[in-house]
């Protein structure tokens, strides 16, 4: 008679057994992997999650070139720690990405400013002011056509010049006819004064130079008479009838009856 407790042996305690023996055989077998033995193509897709590599195991080593791309870098992950001495060029530099707000204060000198960067369209009103002038630069060429006499004396050295014409028609010998010269600036004090004929000079009036410029040393007025028509010489010395240091008045008498004139140039030089 069989015993009651004797096992039966049936499908389902097969399977058990089978499925045991692969569970324990499959473990041995993952836990006596040799070294190295898993490569890429053992690994499944997806595999290689970013919690199974360890912090620090990838380095720049095991970067392929190119690898890093614009969309794989994070918000802010670039600081200034990581960009190489020079390694912003111009070239690198975006269109508009240099904009006042990013340029630190006092670091645009002179010798940054490429020769004539700086031109009239981008200066500010009220840009220059005087201190920003440079003794002499102000020329008379870089003085507006709009900008009349001065009321400042002429400086030492410096030449008024300009011409005369003054007659009439007398009805006999002795008519005059008056005119005056004012000067542009005025001298501190009167000049002498010195009438000359066509041709003449003198120690303190050299003359017409090239051009036709009258001249006058320091402290002088020259009156050099170029043209006279019907005119009494006699009374040359009396041409100029007023001397002062604003200006001379003009005095021609007629030798006849008839049209009579005094044409000529003046230089007058501050003493």
């Amino acid at each position: 008679m069989k015993s009651r407790f004797l096992p039966q042996l049936n499908y389902s305690n097969a399977i058990a057994t089978i499925a045991l023996f692969v569970a324990l055989g499959g473990a041995a077998v993952a836990a006596g992997l040799p070294r190295h033995s898993v490569g890429a193509a053992q690994l499944k897709q997806g595999a290689v999650t970013s919690a199974a590599i360890r912090k620090g195991a990838v380095n720049s080593g095991k970067l392929a070139r190119g690898a890093v791309t614009p969309g794989k870098i994070g918000p802010n992950a670039v600081g200034p720690s990581n960009i190489g001495n020079g390694a912003v060029t111009s070239a690198k530099i975006g269109g508009g990405a240099v904009i006042a707000a990013s340029i630190k204060n006092s670091v645009v000198t002179t010798n940054k400013l490429q020769k004539g960067a700086v031109t009239s369209e981008k200066l500010g009103a009220n840009a220059v002011g005087t201190t920003n002038i440079a003794n002499g630069s102000v020329t008379p060429a870089k003085l507006s056509t709009e900008i009349g006499g001065t009321v400042a004396p002429l400086k030492s050295g410096q030449t008024l010049r300009g011409v005369f014409d003054v007659g009439g028609t007398a009805a006999a010998a002795g008519g005059t006819a008056k005119g005056a010269v004012s000067y542009l600036m005025p001298l501190v004090n009167p000049p002498a004064v010195t009438v000359l004929k066509p041709g003449e000079t003198s120690a303190n009036c050299g003359g017409l130079g090239g051009g036709a410029t009258p001249a006058a040393t320091a402290g002088n007025l020259c009156v050099y008479l170029t043209e006279r028509t019907n005119l009494d010489e006699t009374e040359l010395a009396k041409l100029v009838e007023s001397n002062t240091r604003l200006g001379f008045g003009l005095s021609a008498k007629a030798l006849a009856g008839g049209n009579f004139s005094a044409i000529g140039q003046w230089a007058v030089t501050a003493p």
